[in-house]
């Protein structure tokens, strides 16, 4: 779905070490335009700057970067976005006036002015009608952009509303995004947007916490350029109550998933408080309970203690002398009633365990002390966020131009932690001296260069340590919505672009890795897949016989091999791959003891949670309950016919992790899902 007028771009500008940090928000007609911001005293420049200037008409641009927060800067930072606008204005050809910015990263360190503004051509250059360069550039500590989209019908004409946003830790009320932008292209006064902006808060940004600390730069911008031509909404009315609630609508989904998306998040956390005596102290107590360490921790470790939820809210109706009394309260976990009735309710713990360890938790509170009802969206603690929080300041490493690099020196890091880490890492490298170890390298990763980078720098780390490596990669997955890929230009991207960036990156790190198709030398002899029409249509086939002799003969030269997923057919035509099937099947003929899969999950599941460890008997209890997806299907399979054909062990990776391969063996508790025969 796209908004009519809206322009989108997102790049590497350098203000952060690789990823991209600078992202541009267009709309081709002069826009409403109303913002939101965060209450703290202590405001970033762009939100000085912003604030006093909405809401208001003729708005054309948003420049938003990341990496470096413009906050705590003084009189240079507020005349730094002064100037980065007026270069956005001339860049555009528009009025600096009609243009707004927003900042996030670190604090206290002046703007990078020059990098920006160097990079404001390009980033222009790069327009077009896809959000999710920009959505992509304004992340910080998030793991993947949050998007949301709607459309309705106002005054008899369709409209269109999209939104996307950053936001991960420093997340707490009023505003609780870090950023958002909406763009619509509705037909929106800007006090009427100011009011629907306004509206939409409460049941959404205002409602999620993650840990209860307030940003200096959370701001939601909201656009809308008319060019859907509805009649003008009115401030009151059937358009405006429809506007209104699809604007909540996708605020809200972004809200949760920024929730969900919490620094070290497991779990999503619903608070539904009900029953209260306003809708005031139905929000502030959703908010306490979704906020408390105590309930944000027992939820990451899975434990009913509802003991927690009622001593928060007994907390809160006490220092804010809340006509509450906590015995009167009915609470449920999970729609579990663990408390009711002045009592607490009987109930299985273990069962109880084991729904809390699904990805969303809902904690309901029945006050029974009124009418009126709220929602709030929280996260866990975990142990990471601990980390990514301590971390945070030792290595992001501020420059004295206002960008930022990440310093990973173990010089960094305290003595006990570098032994601990040393001792790991050297008692499994004796292990692999001489090991064959195959990997399935799919998915997302392939997507984005450093992490290509990352994994073949693992994968050249691995043969300097005396691990035998071979590669068999997949295609990069299409964008949503979009067709499938010819199978013939297929060939040519797997066996061209995708072979030849990995091989240039692994010769780079001195891997001598040479790129192959399952054509070469007959590697790959396959046949069709003839169950599936639309398998058929794509040429897909299935391995029947590897040349082990021709591996051998480039692995005795001491070459790494790097394999495209295409095979050859009974009559000599291409038939594409899976990757993780291939890889299964040359680890089978090589007798490879160990298979690494990298997709785009966190490991493998099971009873709603992701394992460590899984056996085979596992995997076919999924597969006989019908509990594995037919997306999961292919992998699950080639996991099964790699362990009967007497690979040892196969590791399940998430290849959007930066260096899983070592992470997950090198270490004793690894990264993802290892399964064993038994």
């Amino acid at each position: 779905m796209m908004v009519q007028g809206f322009r989108f771009a997102g790049m590497h500008a350098g203000i952060k070490p690789a990823k991209k940090d600078l992202a541009l928000i267009v709309s081709d007609v002069p826009a409403s335009a109303a913002g939101c911001f965060t209450i703290n005293r202590a405001q970033a420049a762009p939100v000085q700057d912003a604030e006093p200037r909405l809401p208001a008409t003729g708005v054309r641009a948003i420049l938003v970067n990341s990496g470096n927060a413009n906050a705590l800067t003084g009189e240079q930072g507020r005349k730094d976005v002064v100037h980065v606008r007026r270069a956005l204005g001339a860049i555009l050809r528009i009025p600096p006036d009609s243009t707004f910015t927003a900042s996030t990263g670190v604090i206290g360190v002046p703007l990078p002015v020059e990098k920006i503004t160097q990079g404001l051509p390009r980033l222009a250059e790069s327009l077009g009608p896809s959000c999710d360069p920009a959505a992509e550039a304004i992340m910080t500590t998030d793991t993947h952009p949050k998007v949301a989209r709607r459309s309705l019908v106002l005054g008899g004409r369709e409209v269109n509303i999209l939104g996307f946003a950053k936001g991960s830790g420093m997340i707490a009320p009023q505003m609780a995004t870090m950023i958002a932008v909406v763009c619509t292209d509705a037909a929106v006064p800007p006090p009427v947007l100011a009011r629907a902006l306004r509206s939409a808060m409460d049941a959404s940004f205002h409602a999620v916490v993650v840990d209860g600390d307030m940003s200096t730069n959370d701001c939601v911008f909201a656009l809308a350029n008319g060019l859907a031509a509805n009649s003008p909404v009115g401030e009151a009315g059937p358009d405006y109550e429809s506007f209104c609630a699809g604007l909540t609508d996708v605020c809200a989904e972004l809200a949760r998933d920024i929730a969900a998306d919490g620094e070290g998040a497991t779990k999503l956390l619903t608070v539904e408080v009900t029953q209260a005596p306003s809708a005031a102290i139905a929000r502030d107590i959703s908010k306490a309970i979704a906020v408390s360490p105590l309930v944000k921790t027992a939820l990451f470790g899975a434990d009913p203690n509802w003991g927690r939820v009622l001593a928060t809210v007994g907390a809160r109706a006490g220092s804010q002398d809340y006509p509450i009394d906590p015995e009167k309260a009915d609470v449920r976990i999970q729609g579990v009633r663990v408390f009711g009735d002045g009592y607490p309710q009987p109930h299985d713990p273990e069962t109880l365990r084991a729904r809390m360890r699904e990805a969303e938790v809902l904690v309901e509170v029945a006050l029974a002390a009124g009418k009126d009802s709220a929602t709030a969206w929280g996260c866990d603690f975990s142990y990471d966020y601990v980390k990514i929080n301590a971390d945070y300041t030792s290595l992001i490493v501020p420059q004295p131009d206002g960008s930022v690099r990440r310093e990973d020196r173990l010089t960094r890091y305290s003595p006990g932690f570098k032994q601990t880490l040393l001792v790991e890492a050297l008692r499994y490298i004796s292990r692999f001296s001489g090991t064959m170890c195959v990997l399935g390298y799919g998915g997302e990763g392939l997507r984005k260069a450093s992490l290509r980078a990352s994994f073949c720098d693992d994968v050249v780390l691995l043969r300097s340590v005396g691990l035998r490596p071979v590669v068999v990669h997949g295609a990069v997955p299409p964008e949503e919505g979009m067709p499938p890929v010819d199978p013939d230009v297929l060939e040519m991207v797997l066996t061209g672009r995708i072979t030849g960036d990995l091989v240039a990156l692994l010769n780079q790190g001195g891997g001598r890795a040479v790129g192959v198709s399952g054509k070469d030398g007959t590697l790959l002899r396959a046949v069709p897949v003839v169950s599936d029409p639309v398998l058929r249509q794509e040429r897909m086939g299935e391995v029947r016989e590897v040349n082990r002799s021709f591996l051998e003969m480039l692995m005795e030269k001491d070459y790494l091999p790097v394999i495209a997923p295409v095979g050859i057919g009974p009559g000599g035509e291409t038939l594409h791959l899976s990757p993780e099937g291939a890889a299964a099947e040359v680890a089978i003929a090589l007798g490879a003891p160990k298979l690494i899969l990298l997709q785009d999950a966190k490991g493998l599941v099971d009873g709603g949670e992701v394992r460590n460890q899984l056996t085979v008997r596992d995997l076919e209890h999924q597969l006989a309950d019908g509990v594995v997806s037919p997306q999961n299907k292919p992998l699950v399979q080639a996991i099964l016919r790699a362990l009967a054909g007497g690979v040892e062990r196969v590791h399940v990776l998430d290849g959007r992790l930066a260096h899983a391969t070592i992470a997950e063996l090198f270490t004793d508790h690894g990264v993802g899902t290892l399964v064993t025969a038994g």
